[in-house]
């Protein structure tokens, strides 16, 4: 079996918004349980979004990246979930920092899904919480800025 390709484009909330919006729908409303009111927020039309395509041109994940550094918003439906697609998002989204000469990265992650994170260089920073009716935990990685 041949390895899936995906790419991830950077854009910004207008020209993401409409598969963005879908695939967070999906995975937070619809699975998880999130209401659509606390999921989908003012802070897009501030944030960089990356968006995951399939080798097809489908939208298969996304996330974005705040001003301050955080990362937020990561998801992947599904079908393609466990083939590399949340890896390629957030190391996209790590990157945009790295290139905003952020010091760090933080994220909330559902305390489910700590492991992915610390696969990535990601480390509890505080006691887990509940956000949405989900347990959370806050997670952070130190960045070097690029040496140009």
């Amino acid at each position: 079996m041949s390895a899936q390709i995906f790419t991830v484009r950077l854009c910004n909330w207008e020209d993401a918004r409409l598969e963005a919006s879908k695939i967070r729908e999906q995975v937070f409303v619809f699975e998880q349980g999130v209401p659509l009111a606390l999921e989908m927020d003012d802070r897009d039309a501030g944030c960089d979004h990356a968006l995951a395509y399939s080798a097809d041109g489908m939208a298969v994940g996304t996330g974005r990246l705040l001003p301050d550094g955080h990362v937020g918003r990561m998801a992947v439906l599904k079908e393609w979930r466990g083939k590399g697609v949340g890896a390629l998002l957030l190391q996209t989204l790590v990157e945009k920092a790295r290139q905003r000469r952020h010091t760090s990265v933080r994220l909330n992650a559902q305390s489910y899904a700590a492991g992915f994170y610390r696969r990535y260089g990601f480390e509890v920073i505080g006691p887990e919480f509940m956000e949405a009716e989900i347990p959370h935990v806050a997670m952070q990685r130190a960045l070097a800025t690029p040496s140009d």
